[in-house]
């Protein structure tokens, strides 16, 4: 009988050992996790004795510290990515404004004479048709970006809309030098796509070109397999191989110091309607140009 009673203490003893042990690596955790909280910390929660369930327990909490950290690293990217953005913003528009605002000061002088008054009012027109422009812009990305712009997935002749709007700018490369080539092949298929989102999309790769191009250009139309292909080419000028990732991104500019008309809300809108009209648009470099092609999926009812 006494062996039994003193088998029965030094079990329940050790149980008293075990549950004082699991408790205190228990509370281990839990300072641990206090810790973690306060100093932002990165670790991961263990045990100091071993425990299975517990270990399965403190598995899930730390699968959920991890996501915790994702989501707060993500929030911070994108707190920093709205607050760039926001500076972007208020620069594009204030230069134009700026611009007007010191061109009307000048036309309230009374020496004035009336040659350089019209001349003033001309660059007045211009800065307010930029700022238009840019307003018009940053409206039409916010809309294509909450899925408020509506657009069809209908069969569009390309070789129709591109020879048409080259036609309209024929003038504008004229005035500027360019060296032009283009290569539209006729009888085309029709494409899956939205006439009004097909020539935004051209407008403003050849106003990109004709902003930030120079010399020579290059607009190509034509079939590849089940596939019509577009390609507008113009000299790069400062762009780098560095910055083809970012030339679609809203506000990208390849002038570090944003001294002229480098938004890049033009392209970040060719991108935005080529994809939710189901085509696929990259950008590289080739021998000095800079190149957008544009996939388009040829419709086929």
């Amino acid at each position: 009988m006494a062996g039994l009673c003193l088998l029965l203490g030094v079990v329940c003893a050790g149980m008293g050992l075990w549950i004082w042990t699991q408790q205190r690596a228990l509370r281990g955790a839990a300072a641990q996790l206090k810790g973690m909280e306060e100093t932002d910390s990165t670790a991961r929660l263990g045990l100091a004795v071993p425990n299975r369930c517990a270990e399965e327990l403190l598995e899930q909490v730390n699968h959920l510290l991890e996501l915790r950290r994702q989501e707060q690293s993500a929030w911070q990217e994108r707190e920093r990515t709205l607050r760039q953005q926001i500076s972007n913003v208020s620069h594009d528009l204030r230069t134009p404004l700026t611009s007007i605002l010191g061109y009307l000061q000048l036309l309230e002088e009374e020496t004035l004479g009336e040659e350089e008054r019209r001349a003033y009012l001309a660059v007045v027109e211009s800065r307010a048709k930029a700022l238009q422009s840019l307003i018009t812009g940053f409206y039409d990305l916010s809309r294509l970006e909450g899925g408020e712009y509506p657009l069809k997935r209908e069969p569009v002749q390309l070789y129709t809309s591109l020879s048409g709007l080259l036609a309209a700018f024929y003038g504008d490369f004229t005035e500027q030098g360019f060296d032009m080539t283009v290569e539209l092949e006729e009888h085309l298929p029709p494409v899956r796509a939205d006439s009004g989102g097909v020539l935004r999309v051209f407008t403003n790769l050849i106003r990109n070109a004709l902003d930030h191009g120079r010399g020579r250009m290059t607009v190509r139309l034509r079939q590849e397999g089940e596939y019509v292909v577009s390609l507008f080419a113009n000299d790069a000028g400062g762009l780098t191989e560095e910055d083809l990732p970012h030339v679609f991104d809203r506000f990208f500019t390849s002038d570090k110091m944003r001294t002229g008309r480098n938004t890049g809300l033009g392209l970040a809108i060719v991108k935005s309607l080529t994809e939710q009209m189901g085509a696929a648009v990259t950008a590289t470099l080739e021998e000095g140009m800079f190149v957008v092609r544009i996939q388009w999926t040829v419709f086929t009812g």
